[in-house]
């Protein structure tokens, strides 16, 4: 099961990319913003290190095996090094994601 952990205003403060890169950075991650158009998907694959695909616009789907999630504005999930997932954007709202990989 895919647990999706959301931005919490009452701990966080005001969601914003800034504020979610900041967030991220401070759990240990490198950040990465990209932004991926209607139609972007990404068939099966791995990374060498822990990563989490966060979304700061539109709805991003991570599948892994025969679970998945629709991650939408303010929302992210762990995926570990070497879990097999795939990725695509959902509906017709281009997403803005952020991608950050473990660094220590």
């Amino acid at each position: 099961m895919l647990k999706v952990e959301r931005w919490n205003e009452a701990v966080d403060g005001p969601f914003s990319e800034q504020a979610l890169q900041a967030k991220l950075e401070a759990m240990g991650y490198r950040v990465t913003t990209y932004v991926y158009p209607p139609g972007t998907y990404f068939g099966p694959h791995t990374h060498d290190l822990d990563k989490i695909d966060a979304v700061v616009k539109g709805r991003f789907r991570i599948s892994t095996g025969k679970d998945s999630a629709v991650l939408q504005s303010g929302e992210w999930i762990f995926v570990a090094r070497g879990a097999e997932h795939s990725a695509e954007v959902v509906g017709l709202e281009t997403v803005v994601s952020l991608d950050a990989l473990r660094v220590r």
